[in-house]
């Protein structure tokens, strides 16, 4: 098996520019994840909002999570397992509105710290958002427009822990799936293993690594992109022992935003019109992805073709 692709992202600033951007094309293109270091966000940063995360679990949380967990057990047969995820788990909003004073368990010094750190995934993902128009050959500040409907993009954090389950052959983490948005930034615990992704008819660890990013494409840029880039099914693998920590950090279109493929990228490849992903409003493609998370996302591409009302608007302007 291939190794798993890690993008160092000190090495675009150099001699060796080339050789990382095919890294990362290839990363795009045949694995759909990818891990990036000296990504810019400090060390001391992430180091404060895992210690953040995990104090705010161990005293909001753990009680609550150890309740259920005690429940289920006890429930035993009746409880169906392909229903249910082995994860403890909040919500942050950060675009196009905030709502991280709105949590009413959060002290003041994990809302500051969440707030630096999302600041500073925001320009990382416009960041890699313009790396992979470069590799695409797309103007630059293409993906970014696509993304941004009356309001801007739509950006939040899906934070989570994963505690020790003892029967972890019964229960996941978090049930297989791809991601419904765009480009989705990772920042997971470096002790504790779980997320694994499918390749090629094989489960494929993700590898814990200090201080890195882990990316993955969401199903928006497998349209965006005409299926150049694809969408990857992924789960966490329940663990016995440790509490897995994961903060999901999710760019997404606005819920308004009109995805479709890129014209330039559909000429590229002349490709026939009934191989030409949909178009559609995301927030068309969320109310079914709701329903349908855990199923495949073929069938969710084929309903959304056959909704097809909307006339194919004009390329994206980006100056």
């Amino acid at each position: 098996m291939e190794t798993f692709p890690f993008v160092n992202m000190e090495k675009l600033n150099g001699e060796e520019r080339g050789a990382t951007m095919e890294v990362l094309k290839d990363a795009c293109e045949n694995w759909g994840f990818f891990e990036i270091l000296n990504h810019g966000i400090s060390h001391e940063l992430m180091d404060k909002v895992e210690r953040c995360t995990k104090d705010h679990y161990r005293k909001c949380m753990e009680q609550k999570f150890s309740e259920f967990a005690s429940k289920t057990l006890e429930e035993g047969t009746k409880i169906d397992a392909n229903d249910l995820d082995w994860e403890s788990t909040f919500f942050l909003r950060h675009l196009p509105v905030s709502n991280l004073y709105e949590i009413p368990d959060l002290n003041d010094d994990y809302r500051n710290t969440m707030k630096e750190f999302v600041t500073e995934l925001e320009k990382l993902a416009e960041l890699l958002l313009d790396l992979l128009c470069e590799n695409l050959g797309l103007e630059k500040g293409y993906l970014k427009k696509a993304f941004c409907g009356a309001k801007g993009p739509t950006f939040g954090t899906k934070v989570s822990n994963y505690p020790p389950c003892p029967h972890p052959e019964l229960f996941k983490g978090l049930r297989a799936h791809t991601d419904a948005g765009g480009l989705i930034l990772l920042f997971q615990d470096d002790r504790v293993s779980g997320l694994q992704l499918l390749k090629d008819g094989q489960w494929v660890d993700v590898p814990p690594m200090r201080h890195s990013i882990v990316i993955n494409i969401g199903d928006q840029l497998e349209v965006i992109t005409n299926g150049k880039y694809k969408s990857v099914v992924h789960r966490v693998v329940s663990q016995t022992d440790g509490n897995r920590m994961s903060l999901a950090s999710f760019y997404n279109p606005g819920s308004d935003a009109v995805i479709f493929p890129a014209p330039k990228l559909i000429e590229k490849e002349e490709v026939e019109q009934s191989e030409v992903y949909p178009k559609f409003v995301f927030e068309d493609y969320m109310k079914l992805y709701i329903r349908q998370k855990f199923q495949e996302k073929e069938p969710r591409f084929v309903a959304m073709k056959a909704m097809e009302t909307i006339t194919l608007p004009s390329p994206i302007a980006t100056s």
